[in-house]
C-alpha cells in the first residue's frame, strides 16, 4: 500500500481520485509549518503540495520512503529539485491544468492596463466622474512581444491573434515550423525589445530569466510600452520598472507576481499607471479542479503503473511511450546490470547504440534505465533509480553517450552497450526483443547467442574442446543445481566459446571455484538479472 500525504488544499474532486484508486491510502494534513512537515513526511511514498508548503532538502531527507512529489500547478519553485533528484524522488507538476486560466488572466491585465479599468473603478467609487482622465488605447493592430512559447504562451498568442494583434515571440526552443503553425513571428530577444508595443512573459524563473526586464532592456524598448507579467516574480526588476513608469518610458504595467510574496511596501504601489493582482493567474474554479484531479491521476498512475506524466526532473513516460517501448525498458536495464556485473572497477564512458526501428522512438528513458542498471551493481546500499541515475553518473565523471542508426545489422531493432575503461573498450553487450516482446541477450563481445536475460546465469568461457559442456552440466547436477536453459556462443577462429547457463538458484562461491578448475575452463562468472 502506497501512502500519500496531501499537505496543501486540493479540490474535493482530486481527493476523490485518491480515495477511489486501488493500492493507495491518502492523508490530508493542511497548514503544517516547515518543521511539522519534516516530522510528518516519513513513511509516505508520495507528497502532494501546491504553493504554500516548502519541500526543502530537509523534507526530502526526512522522506526516506518518498517516490514522488506532486505539485498541483505549474511552478515548482517551492520544491528543492536538486535534493529530490539526487535522492531519486520524481517531481511532477500539472503544466496543462491551469494554462488557460493563466493565459486569460494575462489577457485580462492587458485590457485592464490599456483601458485603466482599476483606476477608473476606484475613481468612481470615490464619487468622481473623471471621464477625460482615463483615455485608453486599443489592442487592435498593436504588436505583442511574448517571451516563452510553452503551454501558456501559446494560448496567449492565440488569444492575441484573435484580438487582431501582431505577435512576435522569443523562445530558444521554438522552431520555424512551429512558429508558422502558430502564425507568429519568431525573433531574437534584441528584436523583441525593439518591435513590441506590449510585453508578456511565460517562462520559469532561472538564472537566464531573472531580472530579464531591467533598466538596460527597458531602454531598448519603444517609448510608451505596456509590460505584463503573470509568470514568476523576479523576471521583472521591480525597482527598475518603477523608475521607468515614473519617467513615462513604460506607459503602464501590470504584475500578478512579485519577487517577494506578499511583496510588502513597494514603490510600484504609489504609481497610478501600475496595476496588480495577488498571484491570481491560476485562481479559477475550473483550474483548481483541473490541477487537483490532474496531479492525483498522475501520482496514482506512477505509483500503480509506472507511468510518468508532467515530470520536471526525468523524461516523461506516458502510456503511449510505455506501450511503444514495451520490453525495451527492462532490456536496457538488464543490459546495464549485466555490463556492471561483468566489469571490474568504474567505467569512464557508456555508449548506448540504438539500431533499427527502435532508433525512431523516444530513447532517453531507455538510456536512463540502462544507467540505472549499471550503477546499481557498483553502488551497493545506495538508492539508484530511474530518476537519479543520470545525476549520479555525472557526479562520478561517467560519460553517457547515445548513438542512433536507422539500420540494424542482425535484427529489426537492437540495443548495444559499450563500456569504456581507462581509454579502452572493455565490454560490449547487445540485446533485442523476440516474438511478443521477449527480451533476449544476443551478444557478449564477439560471442553471439540468443539467451533469456533472467535470473541467475553462469557465464562460462572455455576452450572449444570436447566434453566441456558435459563436464559443467554433470558438476552442476551433482551439486543439486537445476539447469533451466543453456545457450552457446562460439568463435571458431579463436577455438573458444562462451556458454550461458541459466540456473534456478544462485550457485555458491564454492561451486564457482570448483567449476573454474575443470579442464579447458578459462573463466566462470555468475550474474543475476
Amino acid at each position: 500500500m502506497n501512502r500519500i500525504l496531501v499537505a496543501d488544499a486540493l479540490a474535493p474532486e482530486g481527493l476523490d481520485v485518491f480515495k477511489a484508486a486501488a493500492g493507495v491510502a491518502v492523508d490530508v494534513k493542511v497548514g503544517m509549518k516547515p518543521d511539522e512537515l519534516v516530522r510528518a513526511v516519513p513513511g509516505y511514498q508520495a507528497l502532494v503540495v501546491r504553493s504554500a508548503s516548502q519541500v526543502t532538502a530537509a523534507v526530502i531527507e526526512a522522506g526516506r520512503d518518498l517516490k514522488v512529489v506532486g505539485r498541483a500547478g505549474i511552478g515548482v519553485d517551492n520544491v528543492d529539485l536538486d535534493a529530490a533528484s539526487k535522492r531519486g524522488v520524481l517531481v511532477m507538476n500539472t503544466p496543462l491544468g491551469n494554462a488557460t486560466a493563466a493565459a486569460e488572466h494575462t489577457i485580462a491585465l492587458l485590457f485592464a492596463a490599456s483601458r485603466m479599468v482599476p483606476q477608473a473603478t476606484a475613481s468612481m467609487k470615490a464619487g468622481k466622474w473623471e471621464k477625460s482622465k482615463f483615455m485608453g488605447r486599443e489592442l487592435f493592430g498593436k504588436t505583442l512581444g511574448i517571451v516563452g512559447l510553452g503551454n501558456i504562451g501559446r494560448i496567449v498568442a492565440d488569444r492575441a491573434r484573435g484580438l487582431k494583434m501582431k505577435v512576435v515571440a522569443y523562445d530558444p526552443f521554438l522552431s520555424k515550423e512551429a512558429a508558422a503553425r502558430l502564425e507568429i513571428t519568431p525573433v531574437t530577444l534584441d528584436e523583441l525589445w525593439a518591435r513590441a508595443d506590449y510585453f508578456t512573459f511565460h517562462t520559469p524563473l532561472t538564472d537566464e530569466t531573472r531580472n530579464l526586464v531591467r533598466r538596460d532592456t527597458i531602454a531598448r524598448m519603444k517609448d510608451g510600452v505596456v509590460i505584463v507579467n503573470c509568470a514568476r516574480g523576479g523576471i521583472v526588476n521591480e525597482v527598475d520598472l518603477a523608475e521607468a513608469l515614473k519617467a513615462g518610458k513604460v506607459a503602464a504595467a501590470a504584475l500578478d507576481v512579485f519577487e517577494k510574496e506578499p511583496p510588502g511596501a513597494s514603490p510600484l504601489f504609489e504609481l497610478s499607471n501600475f496595476i496588480c493582482t495577488p498571484h491570481l493567474g491560476a485562481s479559477t474554479g475550473e483550474a483548481q479542479v483541473a490541477v487537483s484531479v490532474g496531479i492525483a491521476e498522475q501520482i496514482v498512475a506512477y505509483l500503480n503503473d509506472g507511468i510518468i506524466a508532467g515530470a520536471v526532473n526525468v523524461p516523461s513516460l506516458s502510456r503511449e511511450v510505455l506501450d511503444a517501448l514495451g520490453a525495451y525498458l527492462p532490456l536496457a536495464r538488464k543490459l546495464g546490470s549485466l555490463a556492471g556485473q561483468l566489469t571490474r572497477g568504474g567505467a569512464s564512458r557508456l555508449t548506448l547504440e540504438f539500431d533499427g526501428e527502435i532508433a525512431e522512438r523516444a530513447t532517453a528513458p531507455l538510456t536512463n534505465a540502462m544507467v540505472e542498471g549499471y550503477l546499481a551493481t557498483h553502488l551497493e546500499g545506495a538508492q539508484v533509480n530511474f530518476v537519479n541515475a543520470p545525476i549520479i553518473a555525472r557526479e562520478r565523471g561517467l560519460d553517457v553517450i547515445e548513438a542512433k542508426s536507422a539500420r540494424a545489422k542482425d535484427y529489426a531493432s537492437q540495443i548495444t552497450l559499450r563500456v569504456r575503461q581507462d581509454g579502452t573498450e572493455t565490454l560490449l553487450v547487445q540485446g533485442t526483443l523476440f516474438g511478443k516482446n521477449e527480451p533476449r541477450l544476443t551478444r557478449i563481445n564477439e560471442y553471439r547467442f540468443e539467451a533469456v536475460p533472467e535470473g541467475p546465469i553462469l557465464i562460462v568461457h572455455n576452450h572449444d574442446k570436447p566434453g566441456v559442456i558435459g563436464a559443467v552440466g554433470t558438476h552442476l547436477g551433482a551439486r543439486g543445481i537445476n539447469i533451466s536453459r543453456m545457450q552457446l556462443g562460439l568463435v571458431k577462429e579463436r577455438a573458444a566459446a562462451v556458454a550461458l547457463w541459466s540456473i534456478d538458484a544462485p550457485a555458491s562461491d564454492a561451486v564457482l571455484a570448483e567449476l573454474r578448475v575443470l579442464p579447458h575452463i578459462i573463466s566462470v562468472t555468475q550474474v543475476v538479472l
